[in-house]
């Protein structure tokens, strides 16, 4: 007797018998992956678009989405069908072998850690982000406290579940930068500490000082917002695939290449902090855009590291973005769509957007103090994870290191300790991802002046194609082929190191500042 669609079930059957396990492991990847995408949705929709009183269903949803992605991601039938396309699968194939490698290596990771455990970091993870905007909204680290507490107990197991040789922290930096170690990022910032407070010094001594109100001539937000679209078009984010909307602090979200979204924030005395972290954003946008069609859902059709998503937005961001030949091109747009900046000398506006000196907030530090606000976190969090650091005196750790390293101290916890949003995600290892892709950028966009000789006339002309097709070609289109400082390796026929970065700020901040010798 016919079974209402038995034919069908059995074409489907033949089908499925007829893949290999490779081909079956990657189609349940990619639909993990695209269960991970609806859990970034939500995120996105909590920092943008969703209201206050929605927080608490917020967080069930999350929790949810990343037990489901767990569960799946770690079952006994993905693990089998790994197994067995590790066995039979053409290893000789840099797409096959790329995979499996970093499926092998996220698996081994995933499956140490119990779906409780996931569903718990999501929950926390939610509330804590509605209690650190509350207590930043009222400068009130003790409101935050007990969330974070909760959340590095909790990270603080996966670290142990997971496994480390030197320190807990290890196991948590791992997640973003893998193969790093805490005792080689501390060795990295060692070379950089002491460059940057000199280099600091003597830019605050130097005989030429920036208007550092130019660029807080009144800007109304509607005008920013179209000069800012125009600017990001131009970088070449494609807007069919994306979007920019408004949140408290500017983030990317990739759901796909097909829609990487994009935030940014406004302030009508202050235009450079919309600018530039549009631009810093349309840096990681054109990364997640710039995948190659055929490997997305897969390790080859995702970034290589925190570390190199941050080199593509600091790239961006400060070494075209702050550079003459960038304004050379859009300082006279920016004069038409701003009738206040009409008259801007561009010798002016180069210094003003470049000054460098202490500021309380990561954010708007210039490019020589950055580095500093990501050594005092990193080595704050460090103490978090091991114990050294109890979390009832974070806000004075905090003040005392900034003093130590900027010669300032915050007057609240609002422009001090509470004023990042990684904490409230449990992103525990996170911040040295900062630094690591200034160093990273610096390498790189040396590589793309050798490669391409007339980059820096190309942009003065706005065009900006050259040098986004050859960092599609160096860096996105590889996805996890590379780790990150073998992809340095590959495209600079460098080793990781801080001196091209140093060799840039001095170089350029001296030239700035009437520093030369």
């Amino acid at each position: 007797m016919a079974v209402p669609g038995g034919a069908g079930l059995e074409q489907a059957e033949r089908e499925t018998m007829s893949k290999s396990s490779y081909e079956m492991l990657i189609e349940q990847v990619r639909e993990i992956r695209t269960l991970e995408s609806i859990e970034s949705l939500l995120g996105w929709d909590q920092q943008t678009y969703m209201p206050k009183c929605g927080a608490a269903h917020r967080a069930n949803q999350s929790a949810l989405i990343a037990a489901s992605v767990h569960e799946r991601f770690t079952s006994a039938e993905l693990g089998a069908l790994l197994e067995q396309a590790e066995r039979v699968a053409d290893r000789a194939d840099p797409v096959v072998a790329t995979n499996l490698r970093e499926l092998r290596r996220d698996y081994d990771r995933a499956v140490k850690l119990p779906t409780r455990l996931v569903r718990e970091i999501a929950e926390a993870g939610a509330l804590a982000f509605e209690a650190w905007q509350a207590a930043r909204a009222r400068s009130d680290f003790a409101h935050f406290a007990p969330h974070l507490a909760r959340l590095l107990e909790l990270k603080r197991e996966v670290a142990d579940r997971i496994g480390w040789q030197q320190e807990r922290y290890d196991a948590l930096l791992d997640e973003y930068e893998p193969g790093e170690c805490a005792a080689g990022i501390h060795e990295l910032f060692a070379a950089l500490r002491p460059q940057l407070v000199a280099l600091t010094t003597a830019i605050q001594a130097a005989p030429r000082q920036p208007d550092r109100e130019l660029p807080r001539r009144p800007a109304p937000v509607a005008q920013q917002a179209a000069f800012n679209r125009a600017m990001a078009d131009a970088l070449g984010f494609d807007f069919t695939a994306g979007r920019l909307d408004v949140s408290a602090h500017p983030f990317t979200t990739a759901l796909c290449p097909q829609d990487v979204r994009i935030t940014t924030r406004y302030d009508e005395r202050n235009i450079a902090d919309s600018l530039f972290s549009v631009i810093h954003e349309v840096g990681h946008a054109l990364y997640e855009q710039g995948y190659e069609p055929r490997h997305v859902g897969t390790p080859m059709g995702t970034y290589v590291s925190f570390g190199l998503h941050e080199s593509q937005s600091r790239l961006w961001e400060n070494l075209v973005g702050r550079s003459r030949p960038f304004w050379q091109h859009f300082l006279p747009r920016l004069r038409e769509v701003l009738p206040d900046w009409v008259g801007t000398d561009l010798d002016d506006w180069l210094l003003a957007i470049n000054a460098v000196g202490p500021s309380l907030v990561r954010v708007a530090a210039d490019e020589v103090t950055y580095g500093l606000h990501i050594i005092l976190r990193f080595e704050l969090e460090r103490e978090l994870v091991g114990g050294q650091l109890a979390v009832a005196d974070v806000p004075e750790a905090w003040n005392e290191r900034m003093r130590e390293l900027l010669g300032i101290v915050p007057p609240d916890d609002a422009q001090g300790c509470l004023q990042d949003v990684h904490w409230s995600m449990g992103a525990f290892g996170y911040f040295p991802s900062y630094q690591l892709g200034n160093i990273y950028a610096a390498q790189l966009f040396a590589a793309a002046r050798r490669a391409l000789p007339e980059l820096d006339a190309q942009i003065a002309r706005g065009q900006l194609r050259p040098l986004l097709e050859w960092l599609r070609g160096s860096i996105h289109r590889h996805g996890k082929r590379y780790r990150a400082r073998e992809l340095l390796r590959v495209v600079t026929g460098e080793e990781l190191s801080a001196q091209p970065f140093l060799d840039y700020l001095n170089g350029k901040y001296r030239r700035l500042y009437g520093l030369e010798a």
